[in-house]
């Protein structure tokens, strides 16, 4: 007999056709996202619960789906949105998906470093606008890649992908961990033992950290302020790891010349003062947005709640584990 499962958002057709194929699968068919309350009726009876970073899975969650819930599986690296120590309490395994969406992070992190530099958003809306009056030499000067100082916050799997484009770029390679990297991870990379001296000789900013409620607002008014005049912050992270006030303040002060940012504090409702700065190109929260990223993630899940029904260790689960088992946010997990 198939396990019942509860999906609360749509996954890629593909991997939705999988799932039914080997669970009783109900699904959140119109995609709204749910809240607590909500999955928790709609999930009624589900031994496997599928999530992504959107849906909030706190221990009353879990609580009000016992003693069935068996398994949560989350389509997202970040665990952050998940109670684990309610899980690890409940006995519930929690699955995740590292390692496959590298790449694509990394392509929009450099799309957004790319947009930022080089005015994108502003130049798009003169050419729509048909306001281009025509080429000048000094319209629209951005800043040039080559031979500037990169920094980023988090060298996990994320951060070195992004390193890997930036030297192609031309781009000097700084970073920060908790830990430092072996030198052949490294690959010539200028690491900092303090975030807030990776802030200081960064001309372009990354933050590639995974969330947690230790890091949130740890971008801060003072910290910005470390970053050199006229530099550029990138967020491909989480957005609460932003403090907005800080980071809207030094755009329209110009201490920063531009951002680009993926991921905001309380998706989607961002902060509506970023949508009149013209120095700020903006993205839906789409850095695992492929075709080729998704439906490897939904295989990931798939294949680990697989492996857990044959009372196997699946290389992408969470809990039950030690809490000291589970990887530090900074130290190798992005």
């Amino acid at each position: 007999m198939m396990q019942k499962a509860f999906l609360c958002r749509r996954f890629t057709a593909a991997i939705e056709a999988e799932l039914r194929e080997r669970f009783d699968l109900s699904l959140n068919e119109d995609d709204a996202l749910l809240p607590p309350v909500e999955i928790a009726r709609r999930a009624a009876g589900a031994e496997v619960l599928l999530v992504t970073a959107t849906e909030v899975v706190d221990a009353e969650v879990m609580r009000a789906l016992q003693p069935g819930l068996k398994a949560i599986a989350t389509l997202s690296v970040g665990y952050d949105h998940i109670d684990m120590a309610a899980a690890q309490a409940m006995g519930i395994q929690v699955l995740h998906t590292p390692d496959v969406l590298s790449n694509a992070c990394a392509e929009i992190a450099m799309l957004l470093v790319l947009n930022a530099c080089r005015r994108g958003y502003e130049a798009d809306r003169m050419v729509r606008s048909g306001a281009w009056p025509g080429w000048g030499p000094t319209q629209l000067l951005g800043l040039g890649l080559t031979g500037r100082r990169l920094g980023i916050f988090g060298m996990g799997r994320i951060g070195r992908a992004i390193a890997t484009r930036a030297r192609a770029f031309g781009l000097e390679i700084h970073y920060h961990n908790r830990t430092r990297l072996a030198p052949e991870l490294e690959q010539g990379a200028t690491y900092h033992d303090a975030l807030d001296g990776l802030l200081a000789a960064s001309e372009i900013f990354v933050v590639a950290a995974p969330g947690g409620p230790g890091l949130a607002g740890i971008i801060d008014h003072e910290r910005i302020a470390r970053i050199p005049a006229g530099g550029v912050l990138v967020n491909i992270s989480r957005g609460d790891l932003i403090n907005d006030d800080a980071l809207i303040g030094a755009l329209k002060s110009k201490h920063l010349s531009a951002a680009g940012l993926d991921v905001f504090a309380n998706e989607p409702a961002i902060d509506p003062r970023y949508r009149a700065l013209d120095n700020v190109f903006l993205t839906p929260h789409i850095g695992s947005a492929t075709h080729e990223t998704r439906n490897a993630m939904g295989w990931l899940l798939i294949r680990g709640l697989e492996a857990l029904a044959d009372g196997k260790v699946p290389e992408n689960l969470l809990s039950p584990r030690r809490s000291e088992d589970i990887p530090h946010p900074l130290q190798g997990r992005a």
